[in-house]
């Protein structure tokens, strides 16, 4: 146990760190080797690994290309402009309405999309209406917060939801209809406590004309206009997969090459471009770390959690549920809620969740949400430190969890009450 906790302790150090500029990937692969050669795993486990997250990780990819895609043709940025001249120049109708944004562009395009994506977009329309510093930090830890607080509702929103999907073999369909009320609930949760939080910083007005025309910042009126019916065809692929039983990857990677071939013949993207700048590292990540952690689970970690699990069991429905949630969300926070999941999966499975399929979801629910009370929580939340850094803007742990300690318990525990 203390050499595998040593050998996920000195990788995940490695991948915050990025020492002179090491990629997440490549630490994560030489946390892998280094844990085959010490014997904590072996290579059967490194099959047994991929077969859990090898879906997953190809349906992130492609909703990155897609929303890569999307973002050169300046859908985003149409949409973050119409959101905030829908606000009329009220500053607290504004907040509304670009967490609302965050909320939708999670839910379709994953919580990672909304880190890369979503946020310079937003920091540079801030820049542009001339807010205050106070006012900036406000809407940012309120943007990045949501993206992983409303990164419940359907099976693409977040790679932990497509890992669980996959281990527990629950239908598109089946998980929209568990989720829909915990992650409405996680939303009106969300937006409630980081108004309350941040009230006294949101400008009460904002002089919204001196933004540009909606419509001027679409890059390709074609794309754009077809965009929106691809979109509506590919959620509807999803639908037909889950019928057929076939892996959300096939529509989410499947469909977003299919979107760039289109867009490359509009000349609207550079395909090339496109998929060299998509984030592969994050494939070696998952992977690499999954391996390493899978090391935790061969010694004993996952038995230990497991009972754990299994003595909430004797105290109701209700207490299961929330410790569960809970549980996940402060092993998130405090070792990254990729191997969480797989970690909390393992361990229910063992417990036994059939009749009890709402530690399922619990555990989701603590994993996407639990991960905002530190800054190493998510790879979501790893990512969009990283964008905000490239723009100038620094965030320090202790502002972060300042926030993230005080604003995450509460959203959890109404989520968790919308399951029970």
């Amino acid at each position: 146990m203390i050499l595998a906790f040593s050998v996920f302790l000195i990788t995940l150090v490695f991948i915050i760190w990025q020492p002179k500029g090491l990629q997440i990937g490549t630490s994560a692969v030489v946390g892998a080797i280094v844990a085959l050669i010490v014997g904590v795993v072996s290579f059967s486990d490194v099959f047994i690994v991929t077969e859990i997250v090898w879906d997953a990780t190809l349906s992130f990819i492609g909703i990155i290309i897609l929303s890569m895609v999307l973002d050169e043709i300046g859908f985003f940025e149409w949409a973050a402009i119409k959101m905030a001249k829908l606000s009329g120049g009220n500053g607290h109708m504004m907040f509304v309405y670009i967490l609302l944004l965050g909320a939708l562009v999670s839910a379709f395009f994953a919580n990672d999309g909304a880190a890369l994506i979503l946020t310079p977009i937003l920091l540079a329309k801030m820049k542009y209406l001339k807010m205050k510093p106070l006012a900036i930090f406000a809407f940012l830890m309120a943007g990045g917060f949501i993206g992983d607080s409303a990164s419940n509702p359907l099976v693409i929103s977040n790679l932990t939801n497509i890992v669980t999907v996959g281990y527990f073999d629950i239908g598109f369909v089946e998980y929209a209809k568990n989720m829909f009320l915990p992650n409405l609930l996680a939303i009106f949760a969300s937006i409630a406590v980081l108004w309350v939080y941040f009230r006294k910083d949101i400008p009460f007005t904002v002089d919204v004309s001196k933004l540009p025309d909606a419509s001027s910042v679409i890059k390709n009126q074609t794309m754009f206009k077809f965009s929106w019916i691809f979109l509506a065809l590919l959620m509807v692929g999803y639908f037909i997969g889950d019928y057929f039983h076939m892996p959300v990857s096939v529509f989410a990677l499947g469909g977003a090459l299919v979107f760039l071939a289109i867009a490359n013949h509009y000349k609207a993207v550079k395909p090339i471009m496109t998929i060299k700048a998509a984030p592969w590292q994050v494939v070696w990540f998952s992977i690499g770390l999954y391996v390493v952690v899978y090391g935790l689970k061969n010694a004993g970690l996952t038995d230990v959690i497991a009972s754990w699990i299994a003595g909430l069991n004797t105290q109701g429905t209700a207490i299961a549920i929330i410790g569960t949630g809970f549980l996940s969300a402060i092993i998130s926070s405090i070792m990254n809620n990729m191997p969480t999941i797989m970690i909390m999966d393992i361990a229910i499975d063992q417990v036994g969740y059939v009749g009890n399929e709402a530690l399922v979801y619990a555990n989701i629910l603590g994993s996407n949400l639990g991960p905002k009370m530190t800054p190493i929580g998510s790879l979501a939340t790893l990512l969009w430190l990283h964008v905000l850094a490239k723009k100038g803007v620094k965030i320090t742990w202790a502002e972060y969890m300042k926030v993230g300690l005080v604003i995450t318990p509460p959203v959890l525990l109404v989520a968790l009450l919308g399951l029970i």
